[in-house]
């Protein structure tokens, strides 16, 4: 692969968002039903508070000096879960559209105090990312997840996420849709408190197998959902896989992921150590240089992983 996306950065590292869904539901109150952020673009209350909260990543990458890669609203955008919601795929598509036009608005405002900003249209499984992904096959998760990637390669993204995956043939589905049409893809799994996918393997032999299903076309593979202490084991296994990981987006508490999501209240863990986690593992996989948080992080716990994560990334 001759062009990364994003490009890497001489001296720098990229920022992600925080764990906006966890933020919006517990710190201020809004529905999300199926989890998903994307209906609120109809929701005229809400549109300062998304604005602010992505202002204040945008000011955490011009205080650090870093670059970004965000993605927003579109994490539920696929056809199974806009059917839940009542949406057809037409109002699905503009959804789509106006979640990334959200984006290039936010990085256009920004433009004067913070470079290489690139936006991610995020795509979520097409089951419960808590789960094992059921019996999807490549050949359906393909299918599945073209439609959400057409949609996106209309638009200024630069390239998709796939967030949260927990196994390998809907991750090596995802991955050939996206050649298809030529959209970059990076995939971001989730692990358990055992530091493995739920569906059963280890991060190494998940990504050794993707790779190998794929030809390696994923961009890079990343964790997310996970706090640093549970995904410990899995990133201690030696061997030139960990060279394919660049993306880290821990949760703020190490706690089992659907008992988090039913507390009713922000476990927010503790910002400062979180930061200080995440330094370590900046120094552990020098590859890794797309950062940020999920459930239960805000711009604090990004804050403090920029106070760590930047002088390792200054001084290489």
């Amino acid at each position: 692969m001759t062009t990364e996306m994003p490009p890497r950065l001489a001296g720098r590292f990229y920022l992600t968002e925080g764990g906006a869904e966890t933020e919006l539901l517990y710190k201020w109150g809004f529905d999300l039903p199926e989890f998903a952020m994307f209906t609120l673009l109809d929701n005229s209350g809400a549109d300062a508070v998304v604005h602010a909260m992505y202002r204040r990543y945008f000011e955490v990458a011009a205080h650090h000096g870093t670059g970004m890669l965000v993605a927003a609203h579109d994490y539920r955008a696929s056809p199974d879960w806009s059917a839940k919601l009542g949406y057809n795929l037409d109002q699905l598509a503009d959804f789509e559209r106006r979640t990334i036009a959200f984006l290039d608005a936010m990085r256009r405002e920004y433009a004067d105090r913070v470079s290489d900003v690139y936006i991610a249209g995020c795509i979520g499984p097409r089951g419960d990312a808590y789960g094992t992904g059921g019996e999807i096959t490549e050949d359906e998760a393909e299918e599945y997840h073209a439609t959400q990637l057409a949609t996106l390669k209309e638009t200024v993204a630069d390239m998709a996420v796939a967030m949260t995956f927990n196994n390998v043939p809907e991750a090596v589905g995802v991955i050939r849709a996206a050649g298809r049409i030529g959209m970059p893809v990076g995939v971001s799994l989730t692990l358990t408190t055992e530091g493995r996918l739920r569906s059963g393997p280890t991060l190494a032999e998940a990504i050794k197998a993707i790779d190998a299903r794929t030809d390696g076309a994923a961009q890079w593979f990343g964790i997310n959902c996970s706090h640093p202490l549970e995904f410990e084991p899995a990133i201690a296994e030696p061997g030139p896989w960990q060279d394919r990981l660049r993306f880290v987006r821990p949760n703020a508490a190490r706690m089992e992921k659907v008992a988090l999501c039913k507390l009713g209240h922000l476990e927010d863990g503790d910002p400062v150590e979180l930061g200080m986690q995440m330094g370590d593992v900046a120094r552990r996989l020098p590859k890794a240089d797309i950062l940020g948080g999920c459930c239960g992080t805000d711009d604090r716990h990004l804050h403090e992983i920029g106070l760590n994560a930047a002088p390792l990334f200054r001084s290489a």
